[in-house]
């Protein structure tokens, strides 16, 4: 008899051109591959993806429904989907993984239609779930990394064991239909496809999910593995270019050669996450792999202007580091895409002058690298003191008690994080303590800032269109009058260009 089939869900977060493949939901389909049949349904492709959903659960019965939900503008179709499968089909389990439960598990308990969740790494706990019987409470006990509920009571297992990346088998990507579907254009290449080796980062950054949910592990994939799926994704499937989601690249410089004479044979252009003072500290002959290995942008956290704010926000590392890793990258014909994180210091005024004074030192120093600017956000970090004691060893919900210096309580449920106010907090889009002088500030700066320095990964914009902006808004720049761009923003009005901190690469 053929096990009943798994239907994997990834709720649509991005327009269909800008659809990139569902790697959190391959990685799971690849673990349950050998072991029963599973289909993919992606609502950056599918247009109707609630009906597609109910279409595929009504062919024959499944063993339960697998959504991956990010925090932010990913909540709301993820409601969308989950009520309509509770409404057709209120005995089928749906279990809830990624960063929204993992990060807010109680939130996501609290809705009536999600039964289960995985809270962090999820390819071990859904071979788990789907090798007993989800109605059983002492086999659901038995499954790690999950919460569920009992009688209507949350209970929250020990968490999953981590598992480097090598345990599971090669991705599966002929089972998406065309890959290619999912590989835009982008300034790295015609076909940019995306790609994990690494998960996990060893820092413990305040405002970063990734510390949240894996607690300081650091999980490698073998380069072998590397050279395997990216030799496919070019040679079978047509990519020529390769965006890494690993948390952190290059976790240390002997770790990273090895990866950096793989990409050397691939031979594609690449952009990658990475940190300052790492980068900062690599030898000249390592400079020299990364250059070959056609490294064209980096995008690196720089955060603050100042060192008392990288250390407020727990980042490690100095404003040296950056400066020195934007001068690293410069001379290695890479471009830098530099983060900061706005807002989150006692006094954020200032804080925020500073920072766009080191802004202005970066560009002079290397004037292609990018600058994007984002809102401080805080996220829960595993508890501590009292809390940890009362969940009890194993068990590491992350916790956040307020909001921010000054903000609100968080919400309680999935509904509420799809309010529009909170989507744009934890997106870093905006901050709730913030006043409004501040936040115009920003905003004003920002725009002179795009307009002056368009970003490189705009493939739409016309040479007319960037010369016409940088002109525009020289004045400005050069003499720091960022009050009230009102022709800036008329003009951007008629040549619209691209965010990278909301649209991505």
């Amino acid at each position: 008899m053929t096990a009943a089939p798994v239907l994997l869900i990834n709720p649509r977060v991005s327009s269909r051109a800008h659809a990139r493949l569902p790697l959190s939901l391959l990685h799971l389909a690849a673990a349950i591959n050998e072991t029963r049949p599973w289909q993919i349904l992606d609502g950056n492709q599918v247009d109707d993806l609630v009906g597609a959903t109910l279409s595929a659960l009504r062919e024959k019965p499944h063993a339960l429904v697998g959504l991956t939900v990010m925090p932010g503008p990913q909540v709301a179709p993820a409601i969308a989907i989950s009520t309509a499968i509770r409404a057709a089909f209120p005995r089928l389990p749906i279990v809830w993984g990624g960063y929204f439960p993992s990060l807010y598990p109680l939130a996501a308990m609290a809705a009536p239609y999600v039964d289960i969740i995985v809270r962090g790494q999820g390819e071990q706990p859904l071979i788990d779930l789907l090798g007993i019987d989800l109605s059983d409470h002492a086999s659901l006990q038995s499954v790690r990394g999950i919460s569920w509920k009992r009688h209507g009571e949350v209970v929250h297992n020990l968490d999953v064991r981590l598992a480097p990346p090598e345990q599971w088998p090669a991705l599966p990507y002929e089972r998406l239909g065309n890959p290619a579907a999912f590989m835009p254009q982008t300034f790295l290449g015609k076909r940019t496809a995306v790609h994990q080796c690494a998960v996990g980062c060893r820092y413990r950054c305040s405002f970063c999910g990734v510390a949240s949910v894996w607690s300081g592990g650091t999980l490698l994939d073998a380069p072998t593995r590397l050279l395997a799926a990216g030799t496919e994704l070019r040679d079978r499937w047509g990519a020529d270019s390769i965006q890494f989601f690993d948390h952190n690249f290059f976790d240390r410089e002997e770790t990273s050669i090895p990866t950096l004479e793989v990409l050397e044979r691939l031979g594609l252009p690449w952009w990658c996450y990475a940190r300052a003072d790492t980068l900062a500290s690599f030898a000249p002959s390592t400079w020299v792999r990364i250059r070959s290995s056609q490294l064209r942008m980096v995008y690196l956290g720089a955060e603050a202007g100042s060192d008392a704010a990288l250390a407020e926000l727990k980042k490690g590392g100095r404003v040296s580091d950056t400066v020195e890793a934007v001068r690293r990258c410069r001379d290695n014909n890479v471009i830098p895409e530099l983060s900061f994180m706005l807002g989150g210091t006692e006094d954020p005024e200032s804080e925020i002058e500073s920072t766009f004074e080191l802004i202005r030192t970066l560009k002079t120093m290397h004037p292609a690298a990018e600058v994007i600017l984002y809102f401080y956000s805080p996220m829960p970090m595993p508890p501590r003191g009292e809390h940890a004691r009362r969940l009890g060893a194993g068990v590491r919900l992350p916790v956040l008690d307020t909001y921010g210096p000054k903000g609100p309580a968080l919400p309680t449920t999935p509904e509420e994080w799809t309010r529009p106010e909170w989507v744009r907090w934890v997106c870093h889009q905006d901050a709730p303590w913030l006043t409004e002088r501040t936040r115009q500030r920003i905003n004003d700066f920002s725009r002179v800032l795009s307009c002056r320095f368009p970003t490189i990964q705009d493939p739409n914009l016309k040479p007319w269109g960037r010369t016409l902006l940088r002109n525009a808004a020289r004045l400005r720049y050069a003499t720091r009058t960022y009050e009230r761009p009102w022709e800036l923003r008329a003009l951007q009005r008629a040549v619209r260009l691209r965010r990278p901190e909301e649209e991505g690469l």
